[in-house]
């Protein structure tokens, strides 16, 4: 009866992940306790480490187990350019994308005053800071295109404008992704892509 209580406890943490249903946790759960534990031993060894040694960077929110984290601390980055992200999983897209080489700075989130989420919350009183160190020149909000992403794009870029109006203030384009048909696409991307639309460069 133990033994069934501490598999339900494992279940149950598992279903915490984003993405992991109750099946997919259940797979999970027996994976990690048949035959050999010996990564299972690892992967709670690893994950113990984590919690005690990993903590926000200094300079930009972002995980690290040292004080800064290896996009503040590398120094090939552009300093002229601070992205405004988010998350870490946001960063980490962006970084996949080979198209940006500039720093960053993660938000705790994004605004919600219905859940309590205001401009504390989310360090724009830190973010005041960040963005007005004397070398950056831009400032990249790539905030989500939800209601409250796009309420925390405008709060950002009011409050820059107000205290930096030497910064250039940029909003990531959306539109029509790549592989999309216009015909299966919805309305407002469509509207999106037309409004961003640019110039189509020769060869």
């Amino acid at each position: 009866m133990e033994q069934i209580g501490a598999i339900a406890e494992l279940i149950d943490a598992l279903k915490k992940l984003p993405g992991v249903g109750p099946r997919a946790a259940q797979r999970i759960a027996y994976q990690l306790l048949n035959g050999d534990r010996s990564d299972a031993n690892r992967l709670g060894e690893a994950l113990l480490k984590a919690t005690k040694t990993v903590h926000r960077c200094a300079r930009c929110n972002n995980l690290t187990d040292g004080e800064l984290c290896s996009f503040c601390a590398s120094h090939n980055r552009d300093d002229s350019l601070l992205c405004i992200v988010e998350s870490v999983a946001d960063l980490m897209v962006i970084e996949q994308s080979l198209s940006y080489h500039g720093r960053y700075f993660i938000l705790m989130g994004r605004l919600s005053p219905l859940n309590g989420v205001g401009p504390h919350e989310i360090g724009l009183d830190k973010l005041l800071e960040r963005a007005g160190e004397p070398e950056v020149k831009e400032v990249i909000i790539a905030t989500s295109f939800t209601a409250e992403g796009e309420a925390t794009a405008f709060a950002v870029s009011e409050l820059l404008s107000k205290h930096y109006p030497q910064l250039k203030l940029t909003r990531i384009a959306r539109g029509v992704p790549a592989g999309a048909e216009i015909e299966y696409t919805d309305i407002n991307t469509v509207a999106q892509a037309m409004l961003n639309r640019r110039v189509r460069e020769s060869d």
